[in-house]
């Protein structure tokens, strides 16, 4: 990529998060719930992306995850416990859980492992609804407060807005910097040849588990912020229904591309609020639109601009050649 596109994407991406800041200032608090619910289930998407899309393991089970960590802010933060604590604790738990549950990946692949991951999101599907003296089953847990971020309080959906765009920008940091560095290597190593991979040296037992424990944690910490956004939670959200939305969003955005969690979530969270104009047909709008999308291209969204971009050089390296051969036939 030349110098002059780096800062064209440099600069286009100033002006999104700049977007992204002071549009929503405007909004009502519907727009402004709308808009936090992206960025939670966006940093969901990028836990799932890391699974599946860079590590090559399906999993079933991220909607599960975001359930353990908003119940865990819900029952840690209406006992009187700070958010970052629950945080905190959530983070360790999902580490381990994820962990363990990557195990089954290590002698499994594919539609098993699929339906592993299904059978635990089953599991804690019904831990939701069925413990009552921990969950309060169907009823749910509400009055869950918002937080003070440095003396701020949040309470109002513009700063709680920001609380997750900030979040959001946090957790996008860390990935971008993990997929670049060994360890995001080696992920990618894993998805293309676990077999070559291991005849390279790399520990692919390792980080099969790793993959799913840091995905895992990522739809913790979506669930931590999810818990305050709703203010409320019961068993509900967290059905398989869930799982099967943020796979949706990896894919369509683009499977294996640092963008296409924010594109999947912003089609699978704003594109049926933009749809609601056609009243009772937005939802079969929206079906046919993500179905075309995935006949054209299974590689959703990010995959065609790969396509085209890849096609762009090509050409360019073509026009290269045929230049330098005709120089060199000009010289003879």
């Amino acid at each position: 990529m030349s110098k002059h596109s780096k800062l064209l994407l440099v600069a286009l991406g100033l002006v999104i998060i700049a977007g992204l800041i002071i549009v929503p200032m405007n909004f009502n608090r519907y727009g402004l719930y709308i808009l936090s619910q992206w960025a939670v289930m966006t940093i969901a998407a990028m836990g799932l992306n890391l699974t599946l899309g860079y590590a090559g393991q399906v999993s079933l089970a991220q909607g599960a995850f975001v359930g353990i960590g908003a119940y865990g802010a819900a029952i840690l933060t209406t006992h009187g416990w700070p958010l970052i604590a629950a945080l905190g604790l959530v983070i360790v738990i999902c580490f381990i859980v994820g962990w363990l549950l990557g195990y089954p990946a290590l002698r499994v692949q594919h539609h098993y492992l699929a339906f592993v991951t299904l059978a635990f999101s089953t599991l804690a599907f019904l831990v939701f609804r069925n413990e009552s003296w921990l969950t309060n089953g169907i009823y749910g847990i509400s009055n869950i407060p918002r937080p003070e971020i440095f003396g701020y309080p949040t309470r109002k959906p513009l700063p709680f807005y920001y609380l997750c765009l900030g979040s959001l920008g946090l957790v996008t940091l860390a990935m971008w910097w993990l997929i670049r560095s060994p360890w995001g290597r080696a992920f990618m190593a894993l998805r293309e040849n676990p077999i070559r991979a291991q005849s390279l040296g790399i520990d692919t037992r390792r980080y099969t588990l790793m993959a799913f424990a840091i995905g895992s944690v990522l739809g913790g910490i979506a669930g931590v912020l999810y818990a305050p956004l709703t203010q409320y939670v019961d068993p509900v959200p967290f059905n398989l229904q869930l799982s099967l939305d943020l796979l949706m969003m990896v894919i369509v955005g683009g499977s294996g591309f640092m963008l296409g969690p924010f594109l999947g979530a912003m089609i699978a969270v704003l594109l049926p609020e933009w749809l609601r104009f056609a009243e009772g047909y937005y939802l079969m709008l929206y079906a046919v639109a993500v179905i075309l999308l995935l006949i054209y291209s299974p590689t959703g969204i990010l995959g065609i601009i790969d396509r085209y971009l890849s096609s762009r050089r090509t050409q360019a390296a073509s026009a290269l050649r045929a230049a330098a051969q005709s120089k060199l036939e000009a010289a003879r």
